[in-house]
């Protein structure tokens, strides 16, 4: 078999937790593009990606070290699970038996619970393919860990590719129905992290819908089109256009914080895609995922310092999470974010970088 010797892989220690030691791992490719992921929640810590003029810049938020990722964070760059987003007063139903989860969002469930997968240590090994190369992280999440049913066995895949794509791949099985919905909390700037807002980013998203959502941040049940309102960016659109419009949507959210209703497309169509004009770096967004919500970091302020010891702003990145609805399990009218016992859980997400000119 051939393999493209032009992606490196290297590991490298990135210190040290209660529960044990942490590693970063390095996947590089022949154009520079080089992506940082820790087996410390899975989380991406960085990605190099060149501008229209061929200059590097780390594009995502994040901790030079394990030890600040320790500290309260806003997720940045982790593996969600078991449920990405929120479940209503922390319980929902299953063949009438009914589970209590953590509430950590006030009365709700948020993000998988105290202990979501964000802060596991993963096992993790190198993978390689004759088109890519990446890592393997495993964890099985035991029965009733933060409240679900179930020995969930979990597979995330970070693959990189020659031609700048991230592929994220998920994988799980469980011995008991449960629910799960994973999906990856990168904080983006494309004009590198910690440069700003991304009020200038250009956002698409294939969406003619929104799950609205009452002032708890919890779905509402409905449907909302988008046209007219300031959620519509089935065309390329500025962040900032928008974002301080009279709108409830927008209250409650402090900004946008909703999740899209993707519509029908092809496997080559993106579900969204995000352009910054000034660098002329492109972010493409594919999954197979039914939603992505949409989070332009309104809960950031400056006491926050990372990499690259700048502040990170309030609106300095948008995270754009691909994910089933949230609240599903209470919403019978959503897709259904059960899994039943021996059946798999398959999901994808890319993310394929690029520049325009």
């Amino acid at each position: 078999m051939q393999y493209d010797d032009s992606l490196s892989f290297s590991k490298t220690s990135f210190g040290t937790t209660p529960n044990g030691d942490v590693d970063l791992f390095s996947l590089k490719n022949k154009n520079g593009m080089e992506v940082k992921i820790t087996n410390y929640g899975g989380i991406i810590t960085s990605i190099m990606v060149p501008d229209k003029n061929g200059k590097m810049a780390d594009v995502v938020l994040g901790f030079d070290n394990v030890a600040q990722y320790l500290a309260p964070h806003p997720y940045f760059g982790a593996i969600i699970g078991r449920y990405g987003n929120r479940i209503a007063n922390g319980k929902f139903k299953l063949d009438n038996n009914t589970f209590t989860l953590v509430k950590n969002n006030g009365e709700h469930h948020l993000h998988g619970g105290t202990k979501g997968f964000d802060k596991i240590i993963w096992e993790a090994k190198e993978i390689k393919t004759p088109s890519n190369i990446g890592v393997k992280m495993s964890y099985t999440s035991p029965d009733l860990e933060e409240g679900y049913p179930g020995n969930l066995e979990v597979v995330v895949q970070y693959s990189l590719t020659e031609d700048n794509q991230l592929i994220i791949s998920y994988e799980a099985r469980t011995d008991k129905k449960t629910l799960c919905n994973l999906t990856n909390h990168t904080y983006f700037n494309l004009a590198g992290e910690g440069n700003g807002t991304i009020l200038n980013h250009e956002l698409t998203v294939n969406a003619n819908q929104i799950t609205p959502t009452d002032e708890g941040m919890i779905p509402t049940g409905k449907l909302q089109p988008v046209e007219g309102t300031p959620f519509d960016f089935r065309s390329a659109t500025a962040i900032g256009k928008r974002i301080e419009d009279e709108n409830q949507q927008l209250k409650n959210g402090n900004g946008y914080d909703h999740n899209f209703v993707l519509n029908q497309r092809k496997k080559e169509e993106s579900a969204a895609t995000l352009f910054d004009r000034e660098s002329g770096r492109l972010m493409e967004v594919f999954t197979s995922e039914p939603g992505v919500q949409i989070y332009t970091a309104n809960w950031l302020d400056d006491s926050l310092i990372g990499k690259s010891g700048k502040s990170y702003s309030k609106r300095g990145a948008v995270c754009l999470e691909t994910q089933h609805f949230p609240d599903s399990p209470n919403q019978p009218n959503f897709p259904s974010a059960t899994l039943e016992a021996k059946k798999v859980y398959l999901s994808f997400t890319i993310y394929k970088f690029s520049v325009i000119k």
